[in-house]
């Protein structure tokens, strides 16, 4: 490898927190090697009027970065796993997945102290249609409007007075250090995670051995296990922006709980199922969990959200 290793990330403050922790641990690692930073700004950063279910989903957070990577401008990327498409472009590989941050969601309100305190017509701020289902299925008598941004836009919409409330990452404030803002951390009893939240993906050209090699000691087992979990059963219900779907794997000893939902964010009608069983064999358990949810109706909200034609499963 060159005596540098160049990251591409994100110049949002929460995207630069993640590549400068990166960036710490690989200086810890090789401090013979010059880490660096290749700032950018992605389509999904400029582009604030409407949902990344209208504009294209999760891939306008990345593919910026691919490119930088493709040129050989940048050895590899950082993100918020939760953000990377389910399907890597050809080319690409998931080189590490890191130990996670808390994976639930968060409660953040200047008026009220919990979610179940909200008032009829309170209004509640989200960017993301699985939190979206969650509010119509749990808290019908609640107003959920969108909101995009970065973590620090949002919180000055809501401080301005746009929202009653927000339903963020808590991953996201912790790491910003804004922990005070958290009311509550909702139970995901109650908002269950979306596939790899909380966690950190490290995406390489899957031809850069030297680059895969450097970054594995990033890896964490259980926690990729997991994910990968969450992201197969994503992967198999069209794991897009426009499909409400939730999928979160926790290990106890050797047994992987993977529960899943999918729903209509527009009704708060969903489907739900949860599978038992080895965290070796996370794959097989994610095809169970998808299998329960086809049974239970899931395809029909994939055809409204996306049409029929779009659908493949």
């Amino acid at each position: 490898m060159s005596d540098s290793i160049i990251i591409a990330t994100r110049e949002s403050p929460l995207a630069l927190w993640q590549a400068e922790h990166v960036q710490k641990l690989l200086r810890e690692r090789y401090p013979q090697k010059e880490v660096q930073l290749l700032g950018m700004t992605t389509r999904g950063d400029k582009i604030l009027d409407k949902t990344l279910s209208k504009i294209g989903g999760k891939g306008l957070f990345v593919k910026e970065l691919e490119v930088a990577m493709q040129e050989r401008a940048a050895h590899l990327a950082v993100h918020s796993l939760k953000d990377v498409p389910m399907e890597l472009p050809e080319g690409f590989v998931l080189a590490a997945v890191s130990e996670r941050e808390d994976p639930r969601d968060a409660f953040v309100s200047p008026k009220y102290e919990t979610l179940e305190s909200m008032p009829a017509g309170a209004v509640v701020g989200t960017a993301s249609l699985r939190r979206e289902l969650m509010l119509r299925s749990r808290f019908p008598h609640l107003t959920v409007k969108p909101v995009r941004g970065n973590v620090g836009t949002r919180l000055k919409k809501l401080d301005a007075g746009e929202y009653d409330a927000l339903i963020m990452a808590s991953a996201g404030l912790k790491r910003l250090g804004l922990e005070e803002r958290i009311r509550e951390i909702i139970s995901d009893e109650i908002s269950l995670p979306s596939p790899g939240q909380g966690a950190l993906g490290i995406e390489c050209l899957a031809d850069d051995k030297e680059t895969v090699e450097a970054v594995s000691f990033i890896n964490d087992e259980k926690t990729r296990a997991c994910c990968l979990a969450e992201r197969a059963v994503s992967r198999a219900l069209d794991g897009s922006c426009q499909v409400p779907l939730a999928a979160y794997a926790t290990i106890d000893g050797e047994t992987m709980r993977l529960r899943a939902l999918i729903g209509d964010h527009t009704t708060g009608e969903l489907a739900s199922a949860e599978r038992l069983g080895s965290w070796h064999d996370s794959q097989k358990l994610a095809a169970q969990v998808v299998e329960d949810l086809l049974k239970q109706g899931a395809r029909r909200y994939i055809e409204k959200l996306i049409g029929k034609s779009e659908v493949t499963k």
